[in-house]
């Protein structure tokens, strides 16, 4: 059952004071630990026995199998010169098990796998995995990590962005467990994934290792894909449920306790208060759980080499470790163990990353996927439309692009059909848009299907609720916190004036319909000024209908007043999805058709800053 945050407290005193916690039904019971012959009860004259192995880990590759770029078609680059795919990491991870031994070696994900490139977005949606049966088209990441011998994978929020039944037909088709002790059934009030794992180490003479691996997935998922999951699964926090599965592994036999989690260390939570659990809590279940030796963690996208965590109930250090995104970074976990009185112990844990960019690509994996990556090569290469000139996103953080503008408008059009014959035909539409990706461009001519395509990376569907006037000025005045103040007669710096307090590029949503100033040298909450509707400063009272994305809709980014606004339109086609037909409809993209004016702009003490 889940644990609320008061009886968490309460059963971490309880562990930490040796109390007998109840153990429970568990969906890996079946691989608790059997007797073992050990070599005697006194060792105490023999020096003591150590014998090493490492868990390897992977977290968010959302999809990306090879080091492709499929909205550039062309190999994947970046300004720090890393590279992607699990075609990498197989290379990796192949010299590891040699230089460590093959029995001495785990492989294990921490989540985000099955969404993210047009590679997974295919086999999803254009060629689907839950439609054939056992003819139905194997999903590439499947594919990939059975062929390098992945032992489990956490989930992560990403896995629901497609519906249940698409992850199931995942699930099916992966020849390791999809672990997510904190996905619970709500018909059930049980887990509705395995919690957890013990795997086998052999050790000749002496009893096996058994690793326990608990998988723990995001309680934000209950937000951010609420139409996928409710009435079906709830998720309740990270540490809590780790507080009951951990004594549980322990209890059935665990020497080391190796957590997969798809939750950062210690980020701020982008829903607020919207739920009880924070969002990245892999440091506060480090901190407060006993008995747990290391965590892979994931979520963030962040590298984290090595981050020691004392816990607070046994004194004993526990290493975590973040392997970056995208199939850029492994972690590698290395474990020494000693055996004492015929039990094995944890001696020593410790942690590092490696970099894919150092091998090459594995051709057996290439091989296997060669077929899938082809047909995306075609799917995302043709012609769907042209445009009359560039159009480019790498200035829409500073200052209103036609980019952006191009997709308020697809979004207010189809909101404006969506409404047309209903009660809520006659209210003025607005349109919610964020830069997601700072490499997007349309080129003028031909516009490939991966252009449009590119301007939406997310999942994201459309949804329209009903704001105020002035809830609109709160919303821009939340999202104008991106800004890092400016004082009158600084120097003016693209490079530090965004992201304030870590904010990602997702979070800053400009919107189209109204005209507006940021005025970045006031203090938060003030900032925007000169907020216009056709022309005159917009009625604080007057309703509109924003269009915004579901990941909005449902409270992500925790902007003010959406998830509680009354929703009166949606969509299930992807905006993305919704953009590509809007081209093809038009048939040509012209900027002077949606581009707004004056739309919003940056300003210091008035003066515009660009």
């Amino acid at each position: 059952m889940p644990l609320n945050r008061r009886d968490f407290v309460a059963r971490t005193a309880a562990v930490a004071a040796g109390t007998a916690v109840a153990a429970g039904a568990s969906g890996a019971a079946a691989e608790a630990a059997t007797p073992q012959n050990d070599l005697g009860s006194d060792h105490s004259h023999r020096p003591p026995r150590t014998y090493s192995f490492s868990v390897l880990g992977t977290t968010d590759v959302h999809g990306n199998c090879v080091n492709w770029d499929y909205f550039k078609n062309a190999e994947y680059e970046d300004a720090a010169q890393n590279d992607v795919g699990l075609a990498k990491i197989s290379t990796l991870v192949k010299q590891l098990r040699a230089e460590i031994g093959h029995d001495r070696t785990l492989l294990i994900d921490a989540g985000d796998m099955i969404q993210g490139t047009q590679l997974s977005y295919y086999f999803a949606r254009v060629a689907p995995i839950t439609v054939g049966g056992h003819k139905a088209p194997k999903h590439p990441m499947a594919l990939a990590m059975n062929h390098i011998r992945y032992d489990a994978a956490a989930l992560g929020n990403h896995e629901f962005n497609y519906g249940i039944p698409t992850l199931r037909a995942f699930e099916k088709q992966c020849d390791f467990p999809l672990l997510a002790a904190n996905a619970i059934d709500s018909r059930t009030s049980k887990p509705a994934f395995r919690p957890y794992i013990i795997k086998r180490i052999e050790v000749h003479g002496a009893p096996d290792i058994k690793v326990g691996i608990l998988g723990l997935t995001n309680p934000g998922i209950a937000i951010w894909d609420k139409a996928n999951v409710a009435g079906q699964m709830t998720f309740p926090g990270i540490a809590e449920q780790a507080a009951v599965y951990v004594p549980r592994l322990r209890s059935a036999g665990a020497d080391v306790v190796v957590v997969s989690a798809h939750s950062g260390i210690d980020e701020p939570t982008s829903y607020g208060d919207q739920l009880p659990w924070p969002e990245d809590a892999s440091g506060e279940m480090a901190a407060n759980v006993p008995g747990i030796d290391a965590v892979l963690v994931g979520h963030t996208h962040k590298e984290v080499d090595q981050r020691l965590i004392t816990n607070t109930a046994t004194g004993r250090t526990v290493v975590l470790s973040e392997p970056l995104k995208w199939g850029m970074r492994l972690t590698r976990f290395d474990f020494v163990m000693e055996l004492v009185h015929g039990a094995w112990k944890v001696n020593s844990v410790s942690s590092t990353v490696l970099n894919s960019n150092t091998v090459a690509e594995d051709p057996e994996v290439t091989k296997i996927l060669a077929k899938e990556h082809a047909a995306v090569i075609a799917y995302v290469n043709q012609v769907i439309g042209s445009c009359t000139a560039e159009l480019s996103i790498a200035e829409a953080p500073f200052q209103n692009v036609p980019i952006i503008d191009l997709i308020g408008r697809v979004q207010q059009d189809t909101v404006k059909a969506g409404l047309a014959g209903t009660a809520y035909a006659n209210l003025p539409v607005l349109a919610q848009a964020a830069p997601f990706n700072r490499t997007a461009d349309i080129p003028a001519g031909q516009v490939r299907l991966r252009d449009a395509a590119g301007l939406y990376i997310y999942e994201n569907t459309l949804a329209a609720v009903i704001l105020t006037g002035a809830q609109i000025k709160d919303y821009l005045e939340f999202s104008a916190e991106y800004y890092n103040t400016l004082p009158v007669g600084a120097p003016i710096d693209k490079s530090t004036l965004t992201n304030a307090n870590g904010l990602p590029d997702y979070n800053y949503d400009e919107v189209y319909g109204v005209s507006y100033d940021i005025d970045v040298s006031h203090a938060v909450g003030s900032r925007i000024l000169n907020l216009n509707y056709n022309g005159a400063p917009i009625d604080p009272a007057q309703q509109f209908a924003l269009a915004v994305n579901n990941y909005r809709a449902s409270g992500g980014g925790n902007f003010p007043h959406v998830a509680t606004a009354q929703q009166i339109w949606s969509s299930s086609d992807e905006i993305r999805n919704t953009i590509i037909a809007w081209v093809k409809a038009k048939g040509s993209i012209n900027p002077a058709d949606f581009a707004a004016a004056p739309g919003w702009r940056l300003v210091r003490n008035g003066v515009p800053l660009f």
